[in-house]
């Protein structure tokens, strides 16, 4: 059964730094693009950081760049979202998507990450 899980969300203060996981399954999901979106309350799904899972290549949005960093773990279908100097605007629900070559896109459930003042 394909399935996309995020972990590693929670409560950090202004300032502080959190590293989010993502596991695809099958391995097939995770063998062209995986990337990061969030949602605010009361606003869209937004993207935040896309990489290429074999050559690494790596697009991210202007509001997070130089601060969040995304990276990937090929051989255990893997990819990371390190994110520093967090602000409290980057209080969001985190998902991770995978997009595989064939097929359709994939969606996990969210990880809830919120920054306190």
């Amino acid at each position: 059964q394909e399935q996309v899980v995020e972990s590693g969300g929670g409560l950090v203060e202004a300032g502080g730094s959190l590293r989010l996981s993502c596991v695809a399954s099958p391995r097939s999901l995770s063998l062209h693009d995986m990337a990061w979106f969030r949602q605010a309350p009361g606003k869209e799904r937004e993207f935040v950081a896309r990489i290429n899972m074999i050559s690494g290549s790596t697009n991210y949005a202007d509001s997070v760049k130089g601060r969040f960093t995304i990276d990937k773990d090929s051989a255990e279908n893997t990819v990371f979202l390190d994110m520093k100097t967090l602000k409290p605007g980057d209080t969001a629900i985190y998902y991770c998507n995978a997009k595989p070559l064939f097929g359709r896109e994939y969606w996990g459930q969210g990880t809830q990450v919120t920054v306190s003042s």
